[in-house]
């Protein structure tokens, strides 16, 4: 892509030739796609992965809570087999896109190797970024997709040629039918122009085609959202209660470290860059959009990773910035030094992102930081590991126990007894993991599972799985606890859950089942 750029007078030149840059390109692309894939099916399936699959094994145009296409390729890729590394190879396979985006960009930004190698290392190692390539899930295609629109934004506004918009479009729709996330960066990328010299090509009719086709592709999970009510609007709103209320200093305090304090130098020079370099100011709208993307996030409590895929754009006009304002070797040594500093405090921090300890190690890790990550959602509290592992464990003691309580329904009660659980997490792990031991499909009014329903059952008996099983006397001619859940790395709340039998429902659950939905 940086061949099509026609250099200026004193820009830096890369003497060497064509396949050196891509071999550079290819070399972090590679590292990046190796260090995601060696640990990705250390752990367990996560909690949303869990979901995704059995969403996906009922394929629809959307669901409550996401558009369609991870869980469709969720359940697609564990039909192949049951195997959490296949379930993650594409967001592998997405982290080495983005550092091979990332070098690529910095050369198309008119930065020399030096700059196109900081830029590939700052979104190979950055921690947040290698943490939503942990699982699959919504949000790990976002940095790549997200960068990809601003580098063909970017050589639109570079070369004048309006026919880069058209990918930009293209882009924009597959990354709707992914996560709707991507409103918050076309809106800032959209101020970003409006605010800018970049503003002239919001005119052309290629912008107008360009959104067509964006609205075209991102149609079907919207029509069906349409369909039902706009039920994803509902869950955001819900977030507002179940996200921690962050102050805005902290936030942006998360936001250094999350990111790794070293590399903030780069994605600050990032903002900054395009207005006290000449050479960038073609770029000045994506810095522009990063603060508003950055605010919008904050304006709607959104969590500290919402913002994440804005950053790799800022790394590599950081970088750019970096690579010309240090370019002599005192410059180059400085860069050399606090690279590989970086690069040890992300080691440091790798085991919060990524699965690369064996469990007893992880455990012994968290008790030794001095610092917790930060509680994103009020029910974190009391959970000893980080989240995004403690939630790909005790999904197969859950099944056992709830399964080991099904054994005590009498026989001639069970085709008559349905399983009601709380959350998503709990309905999917007993439908993936319970399936092949004879329990029926899961009940829960949580997000899709409220719109399946009693999902072909009738049932007059229910094994519920909830905090408080007291509360169940109003609804139960009898009931009874059979167990409890227990699994130590868990999530806190998902312990110390009733197994309760509830004998004879009072009411017919058909017309209680418009009470239990939760979107959230």
């Amino acid at each position: 892509m940086d061949d099509l750029i026609p250099r200026r007078s004193g820009q830096a030149r890369d003497t060497g030739p064509s396949g050196r840059r891509d071999l550079l390109a290819l070399a972090f692309g590679l590292a990046a796609f190796v260090l995601h894939a060696l640990v990705a099916g250390r752990y367990d399936v996560f909690r949303d992965e869990l979901y995704f699959i059995v969403c996906g094994r009922h394929p629809a145009l959307g669901y409550v809570d996401q558009p369609p296409v991870v869980p469709l390729l969720a359940a697609g890729l564990f039909a192949l087999g049951e195997h959490v590394w296949l379930l993650r190879l594409p967001l592998a396979l997405a982290a080495g896109g983005l550092a091979w985006l990332a070098v690529r960009l910095a050369r198309q930004m008119g930065g020399d190797g030096v700059a196109a190698a900081l830029a590939g290392l700052c979104v190979t190692i950055a921690p947040m970024l290698m943490g939503m390539g942990a699982t699959l899930n919504t949000t790990g295609f976002d940095p790549l997709l997200w960068t990809a629109i601003a580098a063909c934004l970017a050589q639109a506004v570079r070369t004048g040629d309006p026919r880069w918009l058209w990918p930009c479009g293209g882009l924009a729709g597959l990354d709707l039918e992914i996560k709707y996330a991507l409103v918050f960066w076309g809106v800032s990328l959209v101020v970003g122009m409006g605010l800018t010299d970049a503003r002239r090509l919001l005119a052309r009719k290629e912008a107008w085609g360009a959104l067509a086709l964006a609205a075209v592709i991102a149609a079907p999970s919207l029509v069906w959202q349409a369909r039902n009510g706009w039920p994803f609007l509902e869950l955001a709103a819900a977030a507002r209660n179940k996200n921690t209320d962050v102050p805005i200093p902290a936030f942006l305090l998360n936001q250094v470290v999350v990111m790794n304090p070293l590399l903030a130098p780069v994605w600050v020079a990032g903002i900054a860059g395009p207005f006290v370099m000449a050479r960038l100011r073609p770029y000045r709208f994506l810095s522009v959009a990063f603060v508003i993307c950055a605010a919008l996030v904050i304006a709607t409590h959104g969590k500290d990773y919402y913002l994440a895929a804005a950053y790799p754009v800022m790394f590599v006009l950081g970088a750019v910035t970096l690579g010309h304002a240090l370019g002599r070797r005192e410059g180059r040594a400085i860069l050399a030094v606090g690279s590989a500093a970086a690069l040890t405090l992300s080691a440091i921090l790798a085991p919060l992102a990524l699965p690369v300890l064996p469990l007893p190690g992880l455990r012994a890790y968290v008790r030794a930081l001095p610092m917790k990550p930060q509680q994103q959602e009020r029910s974190f509290q009391g959970t000893a590991l980080p989240q995004v592992f403690a939630d790909q464990l005790g999904w197969r003691d859950f099944t056992a126990q709830v399964r080991a309580a099904w054994a005590q329904v009498p026989v001639s009660e069970r085709s008559r007894t349905g399983i009601k659980v709380d959350n998503y997490g709990e309905a999917a792990a007993l439908d993936v993991y319970g399936a092949k031991a004879g329990l029926p499909p899961a009940l829960s009014g949580h997000n899709q599972y409220f719109l399946w329903g009693l999902r072909g059952q009738q049932p007059v008996n229910l094994l519920v799985v909830q905090d408080h099983p007291e509360r169940l006397a109003p609804y139960c001619r009898e009931s009874r606890v059979l167990g409890l859940t227990s699994s130590p790395d868990a999530m806190a709340y998902e312990n110390g859950k009733a197994i309760a039998l509830c004998l004879g429902l009072k009411v017919d659950l058909r017309t209680l089942w418009p009470e239990l939905k939760s979107y959230n």
